[in-house]
């Protein structure tokens, strides 16, 4: 279905309760995006599901309103498992205002901050909890959190999750919870390691991809400025005054992150700074700072890149190109929101020709070069043919492209929709939709 055939869609027919369609009514939710409408069918029904995704796509209210009416229905809780604290907080943010009016209890399980409150809200026999990986398995360890009774099981932004190390703990976690469950698996790619835990870990599921992998929003528009590292902060400087909204800056290091948000700070803007030399709670503080207002711009390394959810960002800066090839569609991701325009523009010195070229592989596009003036200019002039990668150069070794399914079509079309090879293990219990709050 495209997308102008999208856009006259609305929630009814996808199988959501009648409490939950005046919820979504309530909070402006008029039209399903894409992964919505395909993904909240299959999952309301039971069924496991894989969804590939571009970041921003509302892969959250996908899996949220599944989530919600299962609970509703059953005396099973959900696990939701996110790579970032960031991203947890914003989950929960969701959920709440989805689930909250009809009593909804969640437990939110991050690190970074003390687990005693955590504890507490894990006594009080949440419906979800919201959980990063390494905080729940000390939680586990220290038997202070059962996951006998869950029921759905949420594993967003998995292949971040893998990329950050999280193999090991995810492993164990599932070792926890039930066999008899519902999974839901979300990524914007889909290496052979995430294949793999779909095959070990999850019933038949089905597969749905709303875009290619590594393809970056229609309507985010991209450019490259060539310019020397010496000259970065000054180009940063015109963007900031030519582009007047809110502006996300993305660097490559903690320490380059701190330096550009107190040159910007210099320079009379309002500015604060996400990275891991940063306290939970000045992440949080500088996060919601960015969201209301009090600061124009936010300066981020990768650990943010796909824990800011915030509307209505303009502009994204790659100050520095991402480490992690897959990390440019993540970063850019974070303008273009839900359907809006938004722009990215990112600086690259003469040598990081083969940087640029992965990139416009991995996304499929030839991107605009310009000058630090902003006059376009040629790619061959520009960007130095090298032999040797740069020192930035974006380590990918092939990931984002592994489809070892076994695929077969599912009936109705409807999207690319596939099945992993083999049958659903009988003995999963069907919701009898019997009527029950929270």
């Amino acid at each position: 279905m495209v997308r102008e055939e999208l856009k006259k869609e609305d929630f009814l027919g996808l199988g959501i309760a009648p409490g939950l369609l005046k919820r979504l009514k309530e909070l402006g939710f008029e039209h399903p995006t894409p992964i919505q409408y395909k993904a909240i069918p299959v999952a309301t029904a039971g069924e496991d599901v894989v969804g590939i995704a571009q970041t921003g796509s509302g892969k959250t209210l996908a899996f949220s309103i599944p989530m919600l009416q299962h609970i509703a229905t059953t005396k099973n809780i959900g696990l939701v498992l996110l790579p970032t604290r960031e991203l947890a907080v914003q989950v929960e943010e969701t959920l709440k205002k989805v689930g909250g009016p009809a009593g909804l209890r969640t437990a939110l399980v991050i690190g970074g901050v003390s687990s005693h409150p955590q504890i507490r809200q894990l006594k009080d026999k949440p419906h979800v909890i919201i959980a990063t990986p390494g905080r729940l398995i000390d939680l586990i360890e220290q038997k202070k959190v059962n996951l006998s009774q869950v029921g759905i099981l949420i594993l967003d932004e998995a292949d971040r999750m893998l990329d950050m190390g999280f193999a090991p703990q995810l492993k164990r976690i599932l070792e926890h919870v039930p066999k008899d469950r519902q999974t839901m698996l979300f990524s914007a790619t889909m290496p052979e390691r995430i294949a793999a835990i779909t095959r070990q870990y999850m019933k038949k599921p089905l597969r749905i991809e709303v875009a290619r992998q590594g393809t970056t929003a229609e309507n985010i528009e991209q450019e490259v400025f060539i310019v020397p590292r010496t000259e970065k902060m000054a180009l940063l400087d015109k963007l900031l005054k030519e582009y007047r909204g809110s502006i996300l800056v993305f660097s490559r290091t903690k320490h380059g992150a701190s330096k550009i948000a107190r040159n910007i700070r210099k320079s009379g803007y309002s500015a604060d700074e996400i990275h891991s030399n940063r306290s939970q709670n000045q992440r949080q503080k500088a996060l919601k700072g960015f969201s209301t207002g009090r600061y124009r711009i936010l300066v981020a390394t990768d650990i943010a890149a796909r824990g800011i959810d915030v509307e209505g960002v303009e502009l994204v800066v790659n100050f520095d190109l991402p480490e992690q090839i897959e990390d440019y569609v993540h970063r850019i991701g974070r303008t273009g929101r839900a359907g809006r325009a938004g722009k990215a523009i990112s600086f690259a010195a003469p040598e990081q020709s083969k940087d640029i070229r992965a990139i416009e592989k991995l996304i499929n596009l030839t991107l605009p070069v310009k000058s630090p003036s902003g006059e376009s200019i040629s790619r061959t002039g520009s960007l130095k043919q090298e032999d040797e990668p740069s020192g930035n150069r974006p380590s990918h070794g092939g990931r984002g492209r592994s489809r070892k399914y076994s695929p077969k079509r599912s009936k109705g079309g409807g999207g690319r929709h596939s099945r992993a090879g083999g049958s659903r293990p009988q003995g999963r219990k069907s919701s009898g939709r019997k009527k029950s709050s929270y």
